[in-house]
């Protein structure tokens, strides 16, 4: 990974966020600050303090070199496998501890695992379409190397005045032949069991790509379609807008009726939004009680319109679990939309639909907020 706890660099540069916190020595002099740097960039570091502060609270991380520069990587997402790392332990429902840091970080991330696997998927998909071809190739030629040595042979078998030689020719002809049929019969079902080893190849790979639970794309599926979607719309120069939302007070439902019917509301959940799913709208669990909409050709307004007459369909309802009987009362949830292309790239605007997300749970949640120009990931402590 890009940083590590045993990165020998890090002790010995005293730089880059440490430095910029204050904390450690620098070999190099700085100058002092000039007045005049200008009033939004000493809120931006502001923000982020506080944005590395309530982290490092949130998660009960003691203060350390290893805990300020994981907070300062996954707050600003400059090293995707810290942002990857912190994510899948959250959505799994895990503590982010130091203990877990220390390991996580030295032994590498649970994504290489993933990462081989695609390769050894490819490489097995490659060969497969290899050996089919080749099967073929080689049955067709069997095929056609019978059909001639059955004409040598009908020939052989009408000759006149031959002798004794032409006899043995015919027979030695017709037993090539019947060896050349096994053959063929035997490629033939090589040709078959290929067929098949790719279509398991195939399930294995939509399986790996599936969230169990709710049947809807997992986030490793999403990021492969919105990196899709993304080329297509901006080559066709067609909006795209992607959204987060999230299931409110979900650990309060958790925690009263059990996890066995928190799955069933997650699942009732993206039942719900399936429905505005087609070819233009794309919709995957991201983990946990939080849910992603990538919606193509489809304005800011439009995709707050769709996402709103949702959430209103979903708050009149209310729920009984059926295996207590005991109301849940009204389920909802809060979600946060960005532009794609305002936002400036598509990484970009996942922070920005994110920030607008934990904005109208802030608001108040059972609510849809527009992301804002220049709004940045936040750190979420409300469920």
């Amino acid at each position: 990974m890009g940083m590590t706890a045993h990165d020998p660099s890090l002790p010995s540069r005293k730089v880059g966020l440490l430095g910029w916190l204050g904390l450690g020595a620098r070999r190099e002099a700085v100058p002092p600050a000039s007045p005049a740097i200008p009033e939004r960039r000493e809120n931006t570091r502001n923000r982020q303090l506080e944005e590395i502060g309530a982290f490092l609270a949130y998660h009960q991380l003691p203060l350390s070199t290893q805990t300020l520069q994981v907070a300062h990587a996954y707050l600003s997402g400059c090293d995707p496998d810290i942002v990857r790392l912190i994510d899948r332990r959250i959505q799994a429902r895990e503590p982010v501890t130091a203990e877990w840091l220390d390991d996580a970080l030295a032994g590498g991330e649970e994504e290489d695992d993933f990462s081989a696997l695609d390769r050894l998927m490819e490489r097995l998909e490659a060969g497969l379409d290899e050996f089919g071809r080749t099967s073929s190739a080689a049955r067709k030629a069997t095929s056609d190397y019978r059909s001639a040595l059955r004409e040598q042979a009908d020939e052989l078998s009408g000759a006149s005045a031959t002798g004794a030689m032409i006899g043995q020719l015919a027979s030695l002809t017709k037993a090539m032949l019947r060896r050349t049929q096994e053959i063929e019969k035997a490629m033939q079902r090589s040709e078959e069991q290929t067929r098949s080893l790719r279509h398991k190849l195939e399930e294995t790979r939509r399986s790996a790509e599936e969230d169990h639970l709710t049947g809807l794309p997992n986030r490793r599926a999403f990021d492969a379609r919105f990196d899709a979607e993304y080329r297509a719309a901006r080559a066709a120069a067609e909006p795209l807008c992607v959204a987060f939302c999230d299931i409110d007070h979900f650990k309060r439902i958790n925690d009263t009726h059990g996890h066995d019917a928190g799955d069933r509301v997650l699942k009732l959940v993206a039942e719900s939004l399936a429905h505005i799913s087609d070819d233009r709208c794309h919709v995957a669990r991201h983990g946990g009680e939080e849910f992603v909409i990538l919606l193509r050709d489809t304005t800011l307004a439009a995709a707050h319109d769709k996402l709103d007459a949702l959430r209103a369909q979903l708050a009149e309802r209310r729920l009984v679990n059926r295996a207590t009987d005991v109301p849940f009362g009204q389920v909802t949830f809060s979600a946060g939309i960005a532009d794609v292309f305002a936002s400036g790239d598509p990484r970009a605007a996942l922070k920005a639909a994110d920030a607008a997300l934990y904005r109208a749970k802030q608001d108040g949640r059972n609510r849809i907020a527009l992301a804002e120009p220049g709004e940045r990931k936040a750190v979420r402590l409300v469920a």
